[in-house]
């Protein structure tokens, strides 16, 4: 039997027939239809949506956001410390470096090294933000802090 769209039919049991209600009381559901007896709910168009001291209670509920998330990312901030400890003198840093040692997540894309600490290592510095006392502490041990942003690291 070939596959076309009129012999497409759903797998046995896989679709329930609607059940028919208010048919009479042989049908299981005659007389009320499953709507109890009287009452708002009971009539024809008759439920009411949800109540203002239910909403409000509801809402209370929820975790308040305030304020606005940035889109911009933030640099991964690195110390002078964790520099030493990872590598060697006179080593090149960039940011590929910093992710093949772990000092920052492979998906960031921006770092900054912070001045906490001396450092007694000469650092080449490339494409990568500096602060103003790591800057400092860097140049005082011979080092050297190159331009030029690469992010794509």
């Amino acid at each position: 039997m070939s596959l076309t769209l009129n012999t497409l039919t759903p797998r046995p049991r896989s679709r329930t027939k609607k059940f028919r209600i208010g048919r009479g009381l042989g049908s299981g559901r005659g007389k009320t239809a499953g709507r109890g007896t009287k009452g708002q709910r009971a009539r024809t168009g008759g439920k009411k949506r949800l109540g203002l001291k239910g909403l409000k209670q509801m809402l209370l509920g929820f975790p308040k956001s305030r304020g606005f998330t940035s889109r911009r990312e933030k640099p991964v901030t690195i110390t002078l410390e964790r520099l030493a400890k990872h590598f060697s003198d006179g080593a090149v840093i960039q940011i590929k470096n910093l992710k093949e040692v772990e000092l920052m997540p492979r998906q960031s894309r921006i770092a900054k090294i912070v001045g906490s600490g001396s450092v007694e290592k000469k650092f080449t510095i490339q494409g990568i933000l500096v602060t103003a006392s790591a800057k400092a502490a860097i140049e005082k041990a011979g080092g050297s802090i190159k331009k030029g942003v690469m992010r794509n690291g």
